[in-house]
Order: structure tokens, then sequence, then C-alpha cells
């Protein structure tokens, strides 16, 4: 998958512009500071993509792509369903594999599986979103169709390691 395909599901995916800073797996921006979890630096780049908090591409051009983003303000309250299908805007051809609720940060959490296309490129998506102190914390891994269970572990390692803090 190019890197042009690749900034177009990011773009799709999430919205906003930032100025972040990123060290020892925490992101601070003006309204909020979180944690992940790690990531091998040997198998994931860190990406500079726009509208997004943190963006990791896996080496070797597979296609693979893990991204968080968070949003504290203009966001009203919507559900966790409202809020997935948010991050499902602009793919065709959707296809829900499934979807569980289950605790992250002391926070119910949404995780969703789907197969989709992007400009009639089949992808598969696995996102999760969640709320905390007037935030909405989302996590997407991207992958090409059947390539996706080889990494992941790293994107339940980014998301099972998150922690968020609400700044002053």
């Amino acid at each position: 998958m190019s890197r042009l395909l690749l900034t177009l599901v990011l773009s799709a995916l999430l919205a906003g512009c930032h100025r972040a800073t990123f060290e020892d797996s925490v992101l601070q921006k003006s309204d909020v500071k979180y944690r992940v979890g790690p990531l091998s630096n040997t198998v994931w780049e860190r990406q500079g993509f726009d509208d997004n908090d943190l963006a990791f591409v896996e080496r070797g051009d597979t296609g693979r792509v893990i991204a968080t983003n968070s949003t504290c303000k203009d966001h009203d309250d919507p559900s966790l369903q409202v809020l997935t299908k948010h991050l499902l805007m602009g793919f065709t051809e959707r296809q829900d594999l499934g979807q569980r609720t289950f605790t992250l940060d002391g926070r119910e959490a949404l995780r969703s599986r789907y197969v989709a296309k992007l400009d009639g490129v089949p992808i598969q998506l696995e996102l999760v979103v969640v709320k905390k102190d007037n935030c909405v914390f989302d996590f997407s891994y991207v992958a090409p169709v059947g390539t996706a269970d080889a990494r992941m572990a790293d994107f339940e390692s980014v998301f099972q390691g998150f922690h968020a803090e609400r700044r002053r």
C-alpha cells in the first residue's frame, strides 16, 4: 500500500489538527496528556501525518498503520457507537465484523472490527473508542485485508497501555 494511500486512510479516520509533544510514550498537548503502550522502533516508524496525535507506519511498506487521536473540545457527548461511525466516514462497502465493550483506563470502551474499501482498495480496520474526563480518545489499526493479525498484538499493546489525565 503506497504512502499516499496511507495518508488518505489516516485523513479519513482522524480529524483535527494538534500541536503535541511525544516523549517516553506520553503525548501532551494543550488540553490533554496521555500515555500509550510501547511499540518497537525496529518494526514501527512514527510518521508526522496531519490530523492525528500519533501515527506509526510499519517499516517495509506493508500498509499497516497504528494511529491515536484525542478530542477534548466541540464533540458534545456522542455514544461510543456514534464515535465509531464517525471514524468510518469516507470508507465504502463497510462490513461490520463485530463489536464488544470492555474497560479501558477505568472507562467503558468500544472495540470494533470492519472490512471496508478506501478508493476501491480493501482494508481491515480495528477501532477502539473511549471517553474520559470530557475527552474522546480513539485508536485505529489499518491493514490490508488478511494481514491484520500479524501485528494485532502491537495495536493491543498501544491501547492497553493507555492512561489519560486531563491537563488544567
